[in-house]
């Protein structure tokens, strides 16, 4: 039977359950409604969506239920439907949830019917999911109907063999665009933490078309900007948590948070170039994975939805019902086209390149050597170039792909130099054709560029 695992840029947690219970706090929903307001009875859930499968194999779907305990102590009542259909459109069928064992990767599941899950269209559903002891309800994703989630068929994938990885084999940058020391006047970024908590320096940079780099130095509470080795900064008004970042070709800089004391929702905060605080709009989900540019706006990959919703359309905020119903499944750059990855196990990625909501193109990459997290997956004109991490007990390193219509078209290994904390898929930007990496070392963080082949 196929194991569900996290797809998401994400991808490297242990178990949806564990992923809920630690340390986030509950969240309410409504099946009536696609971005519901708080109510008294309290749930959450848990869902890693299979976006990505192969002729032939079986689909389960598994989703994990959060609620308060009973009051003798045993896990909450939970039940719930899952509405599912072939393609795109038409009615859905509703299958009952039933309740397992593997509470590690959801405890509730449903097996999606063959005829359903080896439509050449793929499928689309989504979930009600409750608490029967309170009736709490939650739709999973959150657009319901208006946003289901979708799965997509990969008729003939190419197959990447990376077999194990070799460490200590890594490729120096062609640049160090930035090189700034610990501290807070220009030119320098913040430290805070402790030797015994752990370190967090600049949470997020971006790259403009031009090559000035914009770090996130929320210690210091201010933007830095970087251009032809000379450092320019410009308060903001942001909090000191690992947030992440993404800067407009006009300098509109949009930072998103996580909850904090003040804050106990993630929201997105929007400053013009002068750091003048534009607007600030919270998340339709509970909690977010990361920022990224969109077509039309700034998109975040959000749970438990698992899906790309904007959160803002030309320049103006849009309320949570409205990203919910905005949804999309992969993420969009381009209005044309989408880049969906799941991540299977510790040793295969699977990534498609879609085109009018069909598949274009795909890879799955399996490894012997376990996969970590996917730091990025952007289309660069007809190449798709892929950050990925390849760790074991005690060392990990990035690989880099750049993938093509015949297989991998180059490969690069990168340090995985992060002695301080930042936000944990803002490590990498992708400005023309070079990619460039945000690091720290005991001295300061840096910035480096690596060149991509340019094919002829």
């Amino acid at each position: 039977m196929r194991r569900p695992t996290i797809r998401s840029l994400a991808g490297g947690a242990a178990g949806i359950a564990a992923v809920i219970c630690g340390g986030i706090a509950l969240t309410s929903g409504s099946a009536g409604n696609p971005a519901s307001a708080p109510a008294a009875a309290l749930i959450d859930a848990g869902h890693l969506p299979p976006v990505l499968t192969l002729p032939g194999e079986p689909v389960t779907l598994r989703y994990a239920i959060v609620c308060a305990p009973r009051e003798d102590g045993r896990p909450c009542d939970g039940s719930g439907e899952v509405y599912l259909r072939s393609g795109r459109s038409g009615p859905f069928q509703r299958l009952a949830l039933r309740r397992g064992d593997e509470s590690a990767e959801g405890r509730y599941y449903v097996d999606v019917p063959v005829e359903v899950a080896s439509s050449p269209d793929g499928f689309s559903y989504y979930a009600v999911l409750r608490d029967d002891s309170t009736g709490a309800e939650i739709t999973v994703p959150s657009g319901g109907t208006a946003a289901p989630q979708r799965s997509f068929r990969l008729r003939n994938p190419i197959g990447i063999e990376l077999g194990p990885h070799s460490f200590g084999h890594t490729r120096s940058p062609d640049a160090k665009v930035v090189d700034a020391p610990w501290g807070s006047a220009l030119g320098r970024v913040g430290l805070a933490g402790s030797r015994e908590l752990g370190f967090t320096g600049p949470s997020a940079f971006d790259v403009a078309d031009d090559g000035t780099v914009t770090l996130l130095d929320q210690v210091n509470g201010r933007l830095e900007r970087w251009s032809h080795g000379r450092a320019s900064a410009t308060s903001v008004e942001v909090g000191p948590g690992l947030a992440d970042l993404d800067v407009e070709a006009d300098g509109t800089a949009n930072v998103l948070e996580p909850p904090d004391r003040v804050t106990p929702v993630p929201t997105l905060r929007r400053f013009d170039r002068a750091g003048k605080l534009k607007w600030a709009q919270r998340l339709s989900d509970r909690t977010w994975s990361k920022l990224a540019e969109g077509p039309a706006g700034p998109v975040v990959l959000q749970e438990p939805s698992e899906q790309w919703l904007p959160l803002a359309l030309n320049g103006a905020p849009l309320d949570r019902p409205s990203q919910a119903i905005r949804a999309k499944t992969g993420h969009a750059r381009r209005p044309d086209g989408e880049v969906v990855v799941e991540r299977l196990g510790t040793g295969e990625l699977r990534l498609a390149e879609l085109a009018a909501d069909r598949v274009h193109r795909a890879w799955r990459i399996r490894s012997s050597t376990p996969l970590g997290e996917v730091q990025l997956a952007e289309a660069l004109g007809d190449r798709l170039v892929v950050v990925t991490k390849a760790y074991t007990d005690t060392e990990s390193e990035y690989v880099v792909l750049v993938l093509g219509p015949s297989g991998v078209r180059q490969q690069l290994v990168l340090a995985a130099t992060e002695w301080a904390e930042g936000a944990p898929l803002a490590r990498f930007r992708l400005a023309g054709a070079s990619l460039y990496q945000l690091g720290s070392t005991p001295a300061g963080a840096f910035v480096v560029r690596f060149d991509l082949e340019v094919p002829q």
